[in-house]
């Protein structure tokens, strides 16, 4: 209205016999103007929800009482206690300064969140509702009145605008470039009701699911303590979970307890959740150290990552007499992509032969049989254990994708079938594989010397480092080592503490690591900060240094995906070419979790696909508490 107003207050100034005709004249282009609006916004389709799925229906309706998979009956109350290697500085989990402590996350919650049982749909957890137009330029979140923080105070629209503010300013850089990326603007419309505007090229599948993801903290605290999102700090900032945190003593334990007056616990979407008074986590120097720990008690829940231990360690007097549960529970979820990735930012890695090379040398079936008690299958996809795995050959709709993108991809990539990691015998070293090794490196130019090892025509040596922090990897990687070595590699094996393997980490000061790739079923603008090109040299995640104008590409193609069959092409498209740049020496997964408990938990009979949740939806049965303790194998 102030544009017409001065427009026609203008004029007048001209021509004061005309002032009549123009004011009238814009009064009625004002009137028209919020006439074709309000047409235009009568027409526009907005959808209200409890929740959003970007490819199709929730499978919980409206009215829905409670999660299929949990006990909503499940009692309230217990202790259950879990551990954790090294070393912690810091309880500020959003930053890369410092070591947080295990599950520092805890006390946040997001608007939406989501199931175990279902990929891809997010429900209302601190909004009730939200809103949106079909283009998805915009959403609105609609909180809930009885939302608060675990000070009593309520969560509010500014808090959710101030925290996302300190995630775009503060955030991890990887993170804050995405934001940018997706978020135009965002516009506090009242006490309970934030809206969020949409750059027009943003993902409309990645939109609403980040902004309505991202942990809500509480304002007054930041602005209060005057801490920062970028900083470690031990002060835990105020949000609304379940859980707050107790107490911690540094390099030793951390106790989170149940908030006794947490708003959301009668919500659909908590009833039979967050069922522990209180949750601990005590730390240990290594695994082997961890073990003993809960053989004698000193916490009662164990995750078994270690094959050895699962098969020879678990002999002890409780287990044998019934106190402690040994089994395994289905893992419907897609592997983590564990594997030892070479930092690309390291010239001698440059070479694709110099990678085939170093991942001929790694022999799985060896350490399966002789490690590992046969309980694992080896890992080939970033996308292993689920049906967006590249195989074969491409398929039309990949070489579609691929073909403009061929000349930044290794030769073959339309041709070849899919790169699979290297199959060995049964013996340590594989001689058919070192012979293999031991020619791509002399392609490569990296020629064996008089003593035995490689250097290029500058006269510069073939050096490689592991590093790592778990004493149950030297059994793995010392015959790697002794692999190296043999092709003339001079190859060498160095166990840090948590602290500098953190450090060294997060800085890219490593030649080759362990890291895992946890991918999702519907994978998106977090693609990025694995493998994007943009965020290469900041990311904490993207440990190898990816950086390729193809996979940039591709992740674009996979982000914009309108459809599931789009989304299943554009994954395979991904995968084959990330496997075809060989920066990484994959591992190897379980498709079953092996859990070790005192016997004072129970689960649902039947556990969802994706989360084991012992931490979520497990309970505490205290009389078999009290046999326990009656019989002194608890304090």
């Amino acid at each position: 209205m102030s544009k017409l107003y001065r427009k026609a207050n203008a004029r007048a100034k001209i021509d004061e016999n005309l002032v009549f005709l123009p004011i009238i004249s814009s009064l009625f282009t004002l009137s028209l103007v919020i006439l074709l609006v309000g047409v235009a916004w009568a027409d526009e389709k907005i959808t209200k929800s409890h929740g959003f799925n970007f490819f199709g229906e929730l499978s919980y309706q409206e009215d829905f009482t409670h999660l299929n998979y949990v006990n909503k009956n499940a009692p309230k109350g217990g202790d259950i206690s879990i551990w954790s290697m090294g070393t912690f500085d810091s309880m500020n989990p959003y930053t890369r300064k410092g070591r947080s402590g295990a599950l520092a996350s805890a006390p946040f919650e997001s608007l939406l969140d989501g199931t175990a049982d279902e990929v891809g749909s997010l429900y209302g957890l601190l909004a009730k509702s939200i809103e949106y137009p079909e283009d998805q330029s915009w959403v609105i979140f609609n909180i809930r009145e009885e939302a608060q923080f675990s000070d009593g105070t309520p969560v509010t629209a500014n808090d959710v605008k101030y925290t996302f503010q300190l995630f775009l300013e503060q955030g991890l850089a990887s993170y804050k470039a995405i934001l940018e990326q997706i978020v135009k603007d965002t516009q506090v419309l009242g006490p309970k009701k934030i809206k969020y505007f949409f750059n027009p090229d943003a993902s409309k599948r990645d939109a609403i699911p980040i902004v309505g993801g991202l942990p809500v903290m509480s304002k007054a605290w930041f602005e209060v303590t005057g801490a920062r999102l970028d900083e470690s700090r031990m002060e835990v900032a105020i949000g609304s979970g379940p859980y707050v945190m107790e107490e911690f003593e540094v390099n030793k334990r951390i106790t989170y307890k149940r908030n006794e007056n947490y708003w959301g616990l009668d919500l659909p979407l908590m009833k039979g959740r967050s069922n522990f008074d209180t949750i601990t986590v005590e730390y240990f120097a290594d695994s082997s150290a961890a073990l003993e720990g809960f053989k004698s008690g000193e916490y009662t829940m164990r995750i078994e990552n270690v094959s050895k231990n699962w098969a020879t360690a678990y002999d002890f007097p409780a287990l044998d007499e019934g106190k402690v549960i040994k089994k395994t529970l289905p893992d419907g979820g897609i592997a983590t992509g564990q594997a030892f990735v070479m930092n690309l930012r390291k010239s001698k890695f440059s070479d694709p032969k110099v990678r085939e090379a170093i991942g001929l040398l790694y022999n799985f079936e060896w350490s399966n049989e002789s490690l590992f008690f046969g309980q694992y299958a080896r890992v080939n996809s970033f996308w292993e254990n689920s049906e967006l795995a590249a195989e074969g050959k491409p398929s039309e709709g990949e070489l579609a994708l691929l073909k403009p993108l061929a000349a930044d991809l290794p030769a073959g990539i339309l041709d070849d079938e899919v790169v699979t990691a290297s199959v060995s015998g049964l013996r340590a070293l594989d001689r058919k594989n070192l012979r293999a090794a031991s020619k791509l490196l002399d392609d490569s130019g990296w020629l064996v010397g008089d003593d035995g090892l490689r250097r290029n025509s500058n006269g510069e040596l073939f050096s490689l480092e592991i590093i790592e922090r778990s004493p149950a990897f030297d059994r793995v990687i010392l015959p790697y080592i002794d692999n190296l070595r043999a092709a003339g590699i001079d190859a060498k094996y160095e166990r840090i503490d948590s602290a500098q393997f953190t450090d060294r980490k997060r800085n890219y000061n490593f030649d080759m690591l362990t890291t895992q790739h946890p991918m999702s079923l519907e994978p998106s603008s977090s693609l990025k900060q694995y493998f994007g090109s943009e965020s290469s040299d900041v990311s904490v995640f993207n440990s190898a240094g990816v950086s390729n104008p193809a996979i940039d590409a591709l992740i674009e193609y996979v982000i914009n995906a309108e459809n599931k069959a789009e989304l299943k092409t554009s994954v395979k498209a991904l995968d084959r070419a990330l496997r075809s740049l060989r920066f990484w020496v994959p591992q190897w997964y379980n498709n079953t979790y092996r859990v070790a408990y005192w016997d004072m938990y129970e689960h649902p009979d039947e556990i969802p696909p994706f989360d084991l949740g012992y931490l979520d939806f497990w309970w505490f049965n205290s009389d078999k508490a009290d046999v326990l303790k009656s019989s002194g194998a608890l304090r």
